[in-house]
């Protein structure tokens, strides 16, 4: 019987799960919609069962849980005040997956938990100091130190998406001003598209589209075509970024800065901006010594292993 550890992705949405094993390999996986459930304990309770269906089905063994999750807290395992959760309040994960289960149960943020899954299962196995930054609606991050990831004295250390760079600009769902992520985002190149838009001015094959209907993966599209419009956006977005990340650089002294998530996927069009002006703006001691890389990890599981990671790094502890 093969011995795996459970992976919990906990969305907005949905909450993907998949049986990891020490090597990485997702032997099981399966999902429940995670916004149907108005009470963390029906919910709990339905992801519990699932989760024992499908280990029945595949023959496997469970020795742990990790639960990688909105405003997920390591130190207490609890999601605290989720904005994007139907529960709200305080949550004790970890604790009630150990009273119905019997199994030890471990949690974090999302981005923390894609940075111990780079750790373990990505291109970082032999790093020590590294920042991962997910791209996705926001920016997350999750940052290594020492070999050790970084919490702080509350458990949220780490929040570079929250990183005011314009204390006069775009309103944040934090309820401040500039935040990095309201720039550096899926969600933010696609404002700062809205924004140039309303020059009448600059043509775009961008204006085809109702303002509703932009995303993301249609101003990539368009950048691709060669749309002036769309490739100054990603200019503007790495070069916010990249600013950001020489400061980040200054504070942790990473080898690597790995970016992942939606954003991330346009490869060239968010990396060389980004990387050129990190560089440009880099503090002098560390011109040179911090490599922008994809990350390895594959995005459609990125969450489970990395939530899976965690699980099997503590329980080796």
């Amino acid at each position: 019987m093969d011995r795996t550890v459970v992976g919990i992705d906990v969305g907005g949405t949905n909450s993907p799960f998949g049986f990891v094993d020490e090597n990485g390999n997702i032997l099981a996986k399966g999902t429940i919609r995670t916004d149907f459930f108005a009470e963390f304990g029906d919910y709990l309770k339905a992801l519990i069962i699932e989760i024992e269906l499908k280990k029945l089905e595949h023959n496997i063994e469970i020795v742990g849980y990790g639960i990688g999750a909105p405003n997920g807290n390591y130190y207490h395992g609890s999601i605290e005040n989720a904005p994007n959760l139907r529960w709200k309040g305080i949550i004790n994960f970890t604790q009630q997956v150990t009273e119905k289960t019997g199994l030890p149960a471990f949690l974090t943020n999302d981005a923390n938990a894609a940075a111990i899954g780079e750790k373990i299962f990505g291109n970082a196995k032999d790093m020590n100091d590294f920042i991962v930054i997910t791209l996705g609606t926001g920016l997350g991050s999750g940052i290594f130190c020492g070999g050790k990831l970084l919490y702080g004295s509350t458990g949220f250390a780490g929040e570079i998406g929250h990183i005011v760079v314009d204390f006069d600009g775009r309103k944040c769902g934090c309820g401040r001003k500039g935040c990095l992520e309201t720039y550096a985002s899926a969600t933010g190149i696609v404002r700062t598209v809205l924004e140039k838009l309303q020059d009448g001015n600059i043509k775009s094959g961008l204006r085809n589209y109702g303002k509703d209907k932009i995303d993301s993966k249609i101003i990539y599209d368009e950048a691709v075509k060669g749309d002036a419009l769309a490739l100054e956006a990603f200019e503007f977005t790495g070069e916010i970024l990249g600013k950001a990340l020489a400061n980040a650089a200054a504070f942790s002294s990473p080898e690597a800065i790995f970016l992942f998530g939606g954003l991330a996927n346009a490869g060239e069009l968010i990396f060389e901006p980004a990387k050129r002006h990190m560089e440009t703006n880099m503090l002098n001691n560390f011109k040179g010594t911090v490599k922008l890389l994809p990350s390895g990890l594959k995005e459609n599981n990125a969450a489970v292993l990395g939530a899976a990671a965690l699980c099997w790094n503590e329980l080796k502890k």
